[in-house]
């Protein structure tokens, strides 16, 4: 039992040292994620449509 104490003592004091973000930081990174996300796939489709088009020209 003295165990399962400090195991919980030892988590609570952890805890308290733990800073969450606040709304407004959560906002701003989940901004520029979408953003990078976004960009990254936009790249991605344009280089996948460029080597169909290129790939069905050299079969055709």
């Amino acid at each position: 039992m003295n165990k399962f104490k400090s195991y919980y003592k030892t988590c609570k004091e952890e805890l308290l040292k733990v800073i969450f973000p606040i709304k407004e930081q959560v906002r701003s990174a989940y901004i520029s994620v979408f953003i990078v996300v976004t960009v990254i796939t936009l790249f991605l489709a344009l280089i996948d449509a460029i080597m169909s088009v290129s790939l069905s020209s050299i079969m055709n």
